[in-house]
């Protein structure tokens, strides 16, 4: 689980990444929904206090890779619950995309189902995971 978790994470910082990219450059994002990516990036829940939205996605992907690269108790419990906070605010997100600005960008989803798999992976981990042996 650990690698799949790796992989996915991975992908979720390379989705982060590129939108963060996008957003600094002022471009708009390529997009297979017409305008859809570009109305979400160019809209007022794009920032959180003056922060891009796609950069706390990249911070969040990279905290839970940095959980990913140690195999401890602490690890598992931190990457299990940044994941299931990621996927709280990916809902969030993924409710003001359909109900408030009407638009889908595609990269949100995608990183929407990163984060829904993370939460998954990281979670049956946390519980499957053997607890530690003290000597």
């Amino acid at each position: 689980m650990r690698a799949a978790s790796v992989a996915v994470a991975l992908a979720g910082l390379a989705i982060a990444g590129y939108l963060t990219v996008v957003h600094y450059a002022g471009g708009e994002p390529v997009c297979a929904v017409a305008h859809g990516c570009a109305r979400v990036q160019k809209s007022d829940y794009a920032t959180l206090a003056g922060v891009p939205v796609a950069l706390l996605g990249v911070l969040g992907y990279a905290a839970i890779l940095g959980c990913l690269s140690r195999d401890t108790e602490a690890t598992r419990t931190a990457a299990a619950f940044l994941s299931i906070g990621g996927l709280a605010f990916s809902g969030w997100l993924t409710y003001v995309e359909l109900f408030e600005l009407r638009a889908v960008c595609i990269w949100c989803v995608g990183s929407a189902i990163c984060m829904a798999l993370l939460a998954v992976l990281t979670t049956a981990r946390m519980l499957t995971s053997p607890p530690p042996v003290h000597a």
